[in-house]
């Protein structure tokens, strides 16, 4: 291992009339002795995470830096709560944690097993290469097996219409647990394909159905209240805009419009997106 000094860093904080220079070590590893350190790391990160897979996966529980613990059975949510003190460890453990990020981000699921891949790819490959084989020719070779894979289950997927098979795609996310495989079927045949579901926080699992959108906010003055009860107010086929103008178009496009214009919607400047509507 060697131990590299870099210049010196200048930061130009005076203290006086005295100029406080630091200077920045770096450990740098070359070879074998890099890859086993980073080896390690991906070891150790893919064990925590691969007892989760399954139907029969155990669960994990994580501490937080304000030491409150969390239990779950997610691949990647345990991949992320793991740091390891050693640099070069937590180098080979960061790798995997990009591949399970990635695998939610593209797929949403199947964090675990690409976790798992990663640590074989990872084995094989670092192995390979202390041997002398060529990394780029080995990396050509896992992505023509990418692709071949990828072609094949094409083949065997088949996609999803009925009520019945997405409760049991459903189910199979959510660990098992065929009541939540029943409330996401329901669900998607209200929302379709293109609604939005927004996790609840309550004690019990259930199903609230919300046509059109809610804000968390409400009317900019109380002057806008047309109900005689509740304090609110309602309008019946109204337009709606979701925009931020300025005063002189806004008041341009309630004057012309065959319908008046009844619901706006502004993300800032409230104060004057009211003064039009005097």
């Amino acid at each position: 291992m060697l131990r590299a000094f870099p210049a010196l860093r200048v930061l130009a904080v005076r203290a006086g009339s005295r100029l406080c220079l630091r200077n920045y070590a770096k450990d740098v590893k070359f070879g074998a002795d890099a890859r086993a350190a980073m080896l390690v790391g991906v070891d150790i990160l893919a064990d925590a995470v691969a007892v989760t897979i399954g139907p029969k996966g155990h669960t994990v529980i994580l501490e937080s830096s304000w030491k409150s613990l969390k239990i779950t059975k997610d691949g990647v949510t345990v991949a992320e709560g793991i740091e390891l003190k050693d640099k070069f460890h937590n180098i080979g453990a960061k790798f995997v944690q990009d591949v399970a990020n990635n695998t939610n981000e593209e797929a949403g699921d199947g964090t675990t097993a690409g976790t798992v891949l990663a640590r074989a790819i990872a084995r094989d490959g670092f192995e390979k290469i202390s041997k002398g084989n060529n990394p780029v020719e080995f990396r050509r070779g896992v992505m023509a097996a990418v692709d071949a894979v990828v072609a094949e289950l094409k083949q065997l997927s088949k996609p999803i219409s009925t009520p019945e098979e997405v409760a049991q795609v459903a189910a199979i996310s959510a660990n098992g647990d065929s009541n939540i495989g029943e409330l996401i079927s329901t669900a998607m045949k209200k929302v379709g394909k293109h609604g939005t579901i927004i996790d609840g926080k309550t004690l019990k699992d259930e199903l609230e159905f919300i046509e059109g959108m809610k804000f968390g906010r409400g009317y900019i003055s109380p002057y806008f209240i047309n109900t005689e009860k509740g304090a609110r107010c309602e309008f019946q086929d109204a337009y709606g805009y979701s925009t931020d103008p300025s005063p002189g178009l806004l008041v341009e496009e309630m004057h012309t419009d065959s319908r008046n214009l009844t619901a706006v919607v502004s993300v800032n400047n409230s104060d004057r997106m009211l003064r039009p509507c005097e």
